[in-house]
């Protein structure tokens, strides 16, 4: 027991549930660490971040990509951890063999759990953000490390080295993506064609859901996969189970893409709505804590 009375007093306060996104920076402001942000603060978490590179993008494409030094990340990662805290990993842009391998070992390091990969590989623009030797490692080291992860159709062929062109062969890649290592799989349907988008959620505990919606026409789709992710990872702060934390993250994503598609931003891809209905944020109590 401490006789500290500000230790005292300070451990009976309740704190905010914490979200930490390691990614790529975003210039344009509708991906990377900017949207996981974004969507922590509308879901009423607090947000921490870690770099892994820095973009020069807008909604049109990406001009440059600079990797932050590997010891830097891995400081950030550290600084933050060992300070505030986390209650959920949302990891996405990898864009080196080495970047991924750094954070793979501050997942051991910290004992992170719950871990939502994003792996993100492309663009929407279609500009490729990670090379080739970062693949292999992510498949080694990551899927298995991650509670969730969640490719579209363009990351889950490169992974499984095979195109899936339609609804009828989700269920197959994603235990495609269960084989390779993942422990649990939510794979976006959103680029095949059709008036439905279907989602396709697998674990290897058994867990198999079906998420069904109408299809969106919008040009606003930037940062749609990263904005998914941070929401999946905000809901398991949060408490949710994994079933559950995806639901209401696909939700929370669907009226994003609703809310921002009258709007331009740039003559390109322009951003979903992340802040169209903001939660306050939400604390946890001593006795609740996690």
């Amino acid at each position: 027991m401490t006789t500290d009375p500000i230790e005292a007093a300070s451990a009976a306060l309740a704190r905010y549930a914490r979200v930490l996104t390691i990614a790529g920076s975003d210039s344009g402001g509708g991906a990377g660490i900017q949207a996981d942000l974004k969507t922590f603060a509308a879901l009423g978490c607090f947000g921490t971040s870690a770099i892994t590179a820095i973009t020069a993008q807008n909604t049109r494409g990406v001009r440059a990509i600079h990797a932050v030094p590997v010891a830097v990340l891995a400081a950030q990662i550290d600084a933050v951890l060992e300070d505030i805290g986390t209650d959920a990993v949302k990891i996405g842009m990898l864009h080196s063999a080495e970047t991924a391998r750094c954070v793979a070992a501050a997942i051991d390091r910290h004992a992170l759990r719950p871990v939502v990969l994003d792996p993100v590989m492309i663009a929407t623009s279609g500009d490729a953000l990670i090379d080739r030797d970062a693949v292999q490692v992510i498949v080694q080291a990551l899927l298995p490390r991650a509670t969730l992860i969640t490719p579209n159709l363009d990351e889950a062929a490169l992974l499984l080295g095979r195109a899936i062109v339609s609804v009828d062969e989700l269920e197959a890649a994603a235990d495609g993506l269960l084989a390779l290592g993942a422990q649990a799989v939510l794979l976006k349907g959103g680029h095949l064609p059709g008036a439905q988008v279907v989602d396709v959620l697998k674990s290897r505990d058994g867990l198999h859901r079906r998420f069904s919606a109408a299809r969106i026409h919008s040009r606003n789709l930037h940062g749609t996969g990263c904005t998914l992710a941070s929401a999946v990872a905000a809901q398991l702060a949060l408490g949710l189970g994994l079933a559950d934390a995806v639901g209401a993250a696909h939700a929370y994503v669907q009226q994003a893409l609703r809310q921002g598609a009258d709007v331009q931003t740039g003559a390109g891809n322009g951003p979903l709505n992340h802040g169209h209905a903001p939660r306050a944020m939400q604390k946890i109590r001593p006795g609740s804590l996690r």
